[in-house]
C-alpha cells in the first residue's frame, strides 16, 4: 500500500511562486493547471501563502506580499528537503554558498532558508512540517523537475555533491541529477511501481533517484534554478499560456519531450513539457 510522499534530505520536495499579485497568480495558474489554493498564511507571518491543490493533492506553493509591491521580480522558487535546516545551512556555507535569509519558522511547511550556491545561484531550503512537500509530480498539471542551468556546471556539481550528496551523471544529451537510494524510497513508500514502471520504457539507468538536470546556461542567460510542469499536450498548454495574458518565448522538440518556455502576465519564466518517449508510450 502506497503513503503519503516523503522527501529524504537531499531531494527536491517543493516549488514556491513569489509574486507580486497574488490574485492575478491564481488566475492564471488555476486556467492554466487547473489549481485551487488554500490560504494556509500562519498569524503573524509578513507574508500571505498559498498551497496549490490539483485532485485534492498538494502541487506547489505561492507566497506574496499582504501590500502589493512589496517584492521584486516573481519567479519559481525550488526547495530541497533537509533534516535540519541549520546544519544545512552550515554545509552550504562550508562549500563555498550563503546564506541570504533564515531560518524561518513557515508554518506548516516547517523551517526554510534561502541560499545561493558556490556560483551565486538563489535556491531554498526546507525542513517539513505538517506539509511533507508536492504531493502530486509527473502528472499534468503538476511539477516534473527542478533543472540547475548554471554557467559552471563543474564547480556547480561539486558544490551540490558536497553539501547533498548529489551524483552527476553525463548521458551526452544532458547531465542527469541523481540522489542516490532516492528511488528505493519511493518504491519502500509511496511509488512501490516504481522500478517495474521504468524497466518497461527506454529509460536512462539510474533514472529512478533522479531529482533533475544540470544545464550549461545559454550565452546571456541568468545562471537558476528552473521549473518544468508536465502538461497532457504542449500545444493546447501555450494556447492557454496566451489566452490567460502570457507569453510564449520558444517551443522545442526532443526525442522524449514537446515542450515550451513559457511567462506568466507578471513575468514569471518557467516551462511546460508533454511526455513523448520513443515507440510513443508516453
Amino acid at each position: 500500500m502506497s503513503t503519503a510522499r516523503t522527501y529524504p534530505e537531499g531531494v527536491t520536495s517543493w516549488i514556491e511562486l513569489e509574486h507580486r499579485d497574488l490574485a492575478g497568480a491564481q488566475a492564471f495558474y488555476s486556467g492554466l493547471f487547473g489549481w485551487t489554493f488554500d490560504d494556509v498564511t500562519s498569524p503573524g507571518q509578513q507574508s500571505r501563502h498559498l498551497v496549490a491543490r490539483l485532485d485534492g493533492q498538494d502541487v506547489a506553493g505561492l507566497a506574496g506580499p499582504t501590500t502589493p509591491g512589496e517584492v521584486g521580480d516573481p519567479g519559481w522558487q525550488t526547495f530541497v528537503a533537509v533534516d535540519d535546516v541549520g546544519r544545512a545551512l552550515a554545509r552550504v556555507e562550508a562549500a563555498g554558498g550563503r546564506t541570504v535569509r533564515g531560518p524561518d519558522e513557515a508554518g506548516q511547511h516547517g523551517w526554510t532558508a534561502a541560499c545561493t550556491d558556490s556560483s551565486g545561484v538563489p535556491f531554498r531550503l526546507r525542513q517539513a512540517g505538517l506539509r511533507a512537500g508536492a504531493q502530486l509530480t509527473n502528472a499534468p498539471g503538476a511539477w516534473n523537475f527542478s533543472d540547475l542551468h548554471t554557467d559552471d556546471p563543474e564547480g556547480s556539481a561539486a558544490f551540490y555533491a558536497d553539501v547533498f550528496g548529489w551524483a552527476f551523471a553525463d548521458l551526452g544529451f544532458a547531465t542527469m541529477i541523481r540522489r542516490p537510494g532516492y528511488g528505493d524510497h519511493l518504491a519502500a513508500t509511496s511509488d512501490p511501481d516504481i522500478h517495474a514502471r521504468q524497466s518497461g520504457v527506454s529509460v536512462p539507468a539510474g533514472f529512478a533517484d533522479a531529482i533533475g538536470w544540470l544545464v550549461r546556461a545559454e550565452p546571456g542567460e541568468q545562471p537558476h534554478w528552473h521549473v518544468t510542469f508536465t502538461v497532457a499536450d504542449r500545444d493546447d498548454a501555450v494556447d492557454a499560456v496566451v489566452r490567460l495574458g502570457g507569453a510564449v518565448l520558444r517551443r522545442t522538440d526532443s526525442d522524449w519531450t514537446r515542450e515550451a518556455l513559457v511567462r506568466d502576465p507578471q513575468g514569471a519564466v518557467f516551462s511546460v513539457s508533454q511526455f513523448t518517449p520513443p515507440g510513443g508510450d508516453g
